[in-house]
Formats: structure tokens, sequence, C-alpha cells
């Protein structure tokens, strides 16, 4: 069959810009679209969505799927209370409301009252809430304001009992989340990270690098707040800080990536001779350090790659003086430790599900918290010497449920089921093992209505991500369900770079290892084909951000694989990328191109640069933000710039959603309309 027509997109200009690096000539025709400031890149971006909407507008499945998704998004949502000082602060959308907001009570029983409400901010939307942290005897929250739901942020403060907020406001809070940001032991004051504003000289891929950890005392002036510790001058790397509860311990860490971290801590008691001591340095490993009663806990993927924990004594931190209460497993990933009432709550992974146990201080087991199946446990909350805990629950058939723990006696009681307008007992979740280019073991989720057929006709998404240590545990994924209900299929893929087992999973998949996760994906799609769960033709392929930069690998090495293409706020210039957004940060994953072995690896698979002419691409919508200043727009305009001029297959449209982070927007109805528009062009190439 011959090509169908090319869409008339608006016009795209090539300009000759040709880059040797390492002896290589790199072509570039699309340089122009970087300057995201330009008038010329402006007036082509609105073009471009303009015409994407337009196309979109008119699909046939379009406004069924957009109720549909109010339905599933627009209810009534809880997340797990943090407990400080006797009262609860929590999470909850309520129906209507387009954005969460906090609410608090007093004790269990209080009275539930709102505390911020972002839905009140702005007339438009464009105000979000960021991250909040009450204070230790919960009088005060410190949360972070935001415009467009972008990473630059102020920070704020409110009283909790009167509702007022104080005077202050903290500038350059865009790295200040509940790791980067801690209050003293007196909850009179609040450390914090704190980063310059752009300027002439503080390009934005360099800020990282000149974050500060600042002291604010309630009341002052933020202008006069104390310097704690001095940047790194290094834009590969973030700071964060932590302090104890009784105030003596403050701890700050330097991380380099996601493969190792530098932690100091600080006795605060010796007044103004406190100095900065190195508890670890230097050394190409983990460390998350939760302090408690005069100890550090550390979990730590130091000579276990599954991750195991120790404890430490501040006043003598010498790393040979470190005690192992917590041994690595050899079949489990240690994921996440909390300290609830004086014990260890320790979630593992165990083939992508979660598993709860809790521990002694000293590392004796106490208990194993019995779970209702299969599934993630995103939130473990509770104060370290209270008996009370609150953990959350959820799998791709079952919508979170939020259960209290009694930390003393392991008895466990649902608090609260969030309730989503679907008949989940209709599906099924099937876990699914594949083998990849390597031989390496690949697990992948797929999510069916019970009476699927395996006959190779049911339409399919396949997500993944693959980067950055984060696994895909087993979520509600909402959106998934339309798409189910019309006879489809949804497969997870947990690629490596992921978390999913541990740093040498991780390992395996970054840096000059990038290959292999798409090597995971192809080998993904391949077996979904290959038994009979759909067709090349049936099959889509999705991903965000380093999930976007998968998508875009994975199209450009195996057209012939997938019909369509969604993808969303992605990387396609690897080339460029650390010149851009907060892409300094991400060198260690995935090096760059400065380095002659790293750039050799990068330009094998930087989808912008393997763009072919005359190609028959898969379908493509890529789905980008205004307000992206963690990974640049700039990467979706010249892939999709690219691919219109390159290929022979499917349109290719690029979609932009106003007042919008890389997060995208935080309002119900810009979520529910980009998902229908996601869905509706899907169905709509793969019934052409």
């Amino acid at each position: 069959a011959s090509a169908p027509p090319a869409p008339a997109y608006p016009p795209s200009r090539i300009v000759d810009v040709v880059h040797v690096l390492h002896g290589v000539p790199v072509q570039d025709p699309y340089r122009w679209l970087e300057d995201g400031e330009s008038d010329e890149v402006q007036a082509w971006t609105a073009a471009q969505n303009a015409f994407a909407r337009a196309e979109l507008a008119k699909l046939p499945e379009r406004d069924a799927l957009l109720k549909r998704f109010r339905e599933l998004y627009d209810i009534e949502r809880v997340g797990a209370p943090l407990q400080r000082g006797g009262r609860h602060f929590w999470p909850k959308k309520s129906v209507g409301q387009e954005k969460e907001a906090v609410h608090w009570r007093q004790g269990k029983a209080g009275e539930p009252k709102v505390l911020l409400d972002p839905n009140a901010w702005s007339q438009d939307g464009s105000v979000s809430l960021g991250s909040w942290l009450p204070s230790w005897d919960g009088r005060y929250v410190a949360y972070q304001v935001k415009k467009n739901n972008a990473d630059e942020a102020t920070l704020e403060i409110i009283d909790v009992a009167t509702g007022k907020k104080l005077p202050e406001v903290l500038e350059g809070a865009k790295y200040a989340d509940r790791t980067a940001m801690a209050w003293d032991g007196k909850s009179a004051g609040i450390y914090y990270v704190k980063v310059p504003p752009l300027s002439r000289r503080i390009s934005a891929a360099d800020r990282p690098g000149l974050a500060e950890i600042r002291y604010h005392a309630l009341g002052a002036d933020p202008a006069g707040d104390r310097l704690v510790r001095d940047a790194t001058r290094d834009p590969k790397t973030f700071h964060q800080v932590a302090a104890s509860r009784d105030g003596r311990w403050l701890i700050a860490t330097v991380q380099h990536g996601w493969v190792s971290t530098d932690v100091y801590i600080q006795d605060l008691r010796a007044g103004k001779k406190a100095e900065w001591k190195p508890l670890i340095k230097a050394q190409p490993h983990i460390y998350l350090v939760e302090p408690h009663r005069d100890n550090l806990y550390i979990l730590t993927d130091d000579g276990a790659p599954n991750y195991r924990v120790f404890r430490a004594d501040p006043r003598d931190p010498a790393r040979d003086r470190w005690v192992e209460v917590v041994p690595e497993r050899r079949d489990e990933k240690l994921d996440r430790l909390e300290i609830v009432g004086n014990r260890l709550g320790l979630v593992y992974l165990k083939d992508v599900s979660a598993r709860l146990e809790m521990r002694e201080l000293d590392g004796s087991p106490a208990y194993e918290v019995k779970l209702p199946g299969i599934g993630s446990v995103p939130a473990l909350h509770g104060e370290p010497e209270s008996d009370e805990a609150y953990f959350t629950f959820e799998s791709f058939t079952l919508p979170p449920e939020i259960h209290e723990l009694s930390v003393p006696t392991g008895r466990t009681e649902v608090a609260y089921r969030t309730q989503v307008p679907v008949d989940t007992a209709a599906y099924t979740t099937e876990q699914v093992f594949v083998t990849s280019k390597d031989g390496a073991r690949v697990p992948m989720f797929v999510l069916q209505r019970k009476d699927a057929r395996r006959d190779g006709a049911a339409p399919a998404v396949l997500y993944g991500y693959g980067g950055f240590s984060m696994a895909l545990t087993p979520s509600f994924w909402s959106k998934a369900y339309p798409w189910l209900e019309r006879g489809g299929l949804f497969a997870i893929a947990n690629l490596r770079g992921g978390g999913e087992y541990g740093e040498t999973w991780h390992r395996a998949g970054m840096r000059h290892s990038k290959q292999n996760v798409f090597d995971d994906v192809i080998a993904a799609a391949e077996h979904l084909v290959r038994q009979g769960y759909t067709r090349p033709d049936r099959l889509v392929i999705e991903g965000r951000s380093n999930g976007g930069l998968l998508v875009g690998a994975a199209i450009t090495q195996r057209p012939d694989l997938f019909k369509v293409a969604l993808c969303q706020v992605p990387l396609m210039d690897m080339v460029r990328y650390h010149l851009f957004g907060s892409g300094k940060t991400w060198i260690e994953e995935y090096g760059w191109a400065d380095d002659p072995d790293d750039f050799r690896a990068l330009i094998g698979y930087s989808p912008y640069h393997r763009v072919r002419s005359g190609t028959a691409y898969p379908s493509l919508l890529v789905m980008s933000v205004d307000s992206d200043d963690r990974v640049d727009p700039m990467h979706a305009r010249k892939f999709t710039a690219a691919l219109q001029a390159a290929s022979t297959g499917g349109p290719a449209l690029l979609r932009t959603q106003e007042k919008a982070g890389h997060g995208g927007g935080d309002r119900v109805q810009s979520l529910v309309e980009e998902l229908a528009d996601a869905y509706a062009f899907a169905l709509s190439q793969i019934a052409r």
C-alpha cells in the first residue's frame, strides 16, 4: 500500500549546523528550535499546538474518553496522614475540586479543617502547591508555592491554629522538597536548600551546583537567612538536609546523580563551635540516613546491591564503627526504611511486589505486616515514638487504601478506601518474564479483561521508564481502564535502569549500558506479539520524561514494531541535553558528550540523531508543556520537527499544555484532556 499523504504541518526551516565532536560530525538541522525565548520559536510552537489540537478535536472517541476520564479522576482522594505534635495532616481532593488541598485535625477524632487550598490561590489555576512539611510540634507547616506547577518555587509558612500565613517568603526554593527542608528541634525555624535566581551569569543548567543550605528563623527577614553549608559548585550534584527530632543533629547530603551520596553531620549542641564532619564521602554508593535517639540508621547499597541497614553513633561515626542491623537479602530489594513506634519499618520488593516488615531497633525481627496481595506500599507514616502508624496499599486492580497499623501488636485496620467507578472484578493482572537481547530476565505486568482472547486483535499499550533507580510497582492506573473497557490490553515493563532489583539492576541500564533498557522494551513488545496478545499494527508504546527517551529510542530503532507512540515531556537530543534545564544533574545517569566514551554511547541511541528520512515511523503524539524547567521542551520541538520532515508513516503531532510544568498540569481538567487526546489519537491510528 502507498504511504498516506503527509499532513500539512506548519513549516519548519532547516539550518546547516554541523558540530564536530571527537572527530565525528553531528548534524543539528533544528538547532534554532532550542531557543524557547525567541519570537520565531514561540510562533512555531503555537502553530504546531494549534495544528495538533485541531486534529485531536476531530477524533471520534475523544468526547467519550474525556467524559470517562473525568469520572475516573474527579473523585475523592485521600493520602495517608502525617502526625506531628498530636495533629494529623493529610492531602485530600474532594469531588468537584481541581487540586488536592492539605487538611488537618487535632488527634484521630478531631474535626477536619482545610489548611492549604491551592484551588483558591488563582482564578486560572496557575498557582500550585508543591511539597509541604509540618513542624515537629505541629504548630506550623512550610510549603512550596509554584507557578504553573513548574519546579521553580518559593517557600512559605502557615500557622496551623490560626490559618494565617507568616509574612516571610523564602525565595529560591526550587529544590526544597521534603528531602531538602528540615525543622529545627524547637520548631522555631527551618533549614532549607536555596538556589540563586537565573541571571546572565547563572544558567538553568548550572544552578543545582549553586544550591546552599540556609537556616530561616521564623519571623526574621529571609534576606538575612544564615548560611549553614556552602554550595558545591558542581552542577552534577544536589544538596539535601535533615535534622534529628531533638534538634541535636543536622545532616547534609550531597547527591551525585542517582549513584552515590556524601553525608556530613553537625552537632548543633556545640553552638558556634559546631562544624561539619564527614559521615561518609567519595564512595560509589547511596547512603540514606535516618536519625533517631542519638543513633543514625543508614540504608545503603554499600557492599549490598539489594541494600542493608547500618546503625552508627554520630559521636563516633567512623565507617569501621558502623554496626549492621539489617543484612542484605539476595532475593529481595530493601526499598525503604522508616522509623515508626521505635521500630524499623522496612518495605521490601520481591519481583516488584511490596512486602512490609517491622523490626526492632537492633534489627531483630518483630513481625511481617499482612498485605492484601501483590501490590505497592507507596507511603508509610508514623511518629518515631508513637504506637500509631499508617500505610497506603494499592495494586493494579485495587484502588489505594489507607491502613492504620498498631506498631506494638501488628494489627491493621482499613481507615480509608478510595472509591473508583470501575468494576475491577472484571479484570486480571498477570506477571510475565521476557528474555532480553543479552539473556536478562525482565518482568512485565499485563492487565486485561478476564475473558480476553489471545488472538492478536487486542489494541495494546506498553508503558515503560527504565532509569534513575525508579521502580514501577503495581499501582492503580485509573488511566488504563478506558483502554481496557474498549477491549484493550495495558502492559507495564520493569526495565533495567529502574530500582526493581536493586543497584545492580539500575546500573545495568545507565550510562554505557543504557542500550539495555531499549533492548528490554523491544523484547517486551516482541513477547506481546509472539504470545498472541497483540500485533505490531495494534501496539502503542508510551512513556514520560526518561520514559519519553525510551519511546524515542524504541521507535527510531524498531519503527516496524509499533503503530503509535505517545511521548510525554521527553529527552530526545542526548548530545546536548546537559546544556538545558536540570540536565547536568543527570550526567551520572547518562554520561555526557564532552567525554569521548560517553559520546559514543549517547550518539548510538540519541533519538533525534537517529531519525532517517524515508522511514515509516509510527504515528507520534508528543505532549509537551510550556513551563518545564526540568526537561527543556526543546527536546520535544526538535524531535517533532525531525520526524515530520522524515517520516513516511503516520502523523507526528506536537501538543503543548499551557500553565503546566514537567509533572503536567495539577488540575484534573488538564489531566483528563491530555489523557483523552492521547488515547483517542492512539485508537484512531490503530483503526486506520
